[in-house]
């Protein structure tokens, strides 16, 4: 895969959330339209992309019959031993910028397959939801 497309409300808002999830910005540029770039960052890379005049984006972590895209995934496993230690680090480091985490599902085991993961939801700066997990050992 190439990126991820995310639109957002605020791209300098955006791209100072992922920053603190490791990623970093390797291209800017416009779309014609708008500010946009690549940021790359635990093992791939999205695309922020500022919408002028933006309305709110649906629920998709709370609204169980809606259907598209549902949400991003990042695997952790080789940057902690402890998810919900890594989630708090992350609240003190956005809390340090003026920004806050909103945790939308606190970490637990889920069988997936014949895996063990700790699993943890959190929402980006305009509320679009990120699954964090990380391989159980």
């Amino acid at each position: 895969m190439h990126h991820v497309s995310i639109r957002t409300a605020d791209i300098f808002r955006a791209i100072a959330f992922y920053e603190q999830l490791e990623f970093s910005v390797c291209e800017r540029f416009t779309t014609g339209y708008t500010l946009a770039c690549w940021m790359e960052g635990l093992g791939g890379r999205i695309e922020l992309i500022q919408i002028p005049e933006p309305k709110p984006a649906p629920d998709a972590f709370g609204d169980e019959h809606y259907v598209g895209y549902y949400h991003s995934s990042f695997d952790l496993t080789q940057q902690t031993d402890d998810l919900t230690y890594w989630i708090e680090n992350l609240r003190h480091k956005l809390e340090a910028q003026s920004q806050s985490l909103k945790i939308l599902l606190k970490p637990e085991q889920q069988m997936i397959g014949d895996r063990v993961y700790e699993v943890a939801f959190i929402a980006d700066a305009d509320g679009l939801p990120i699954e964090v997990l990380r391989r159980a050992k």
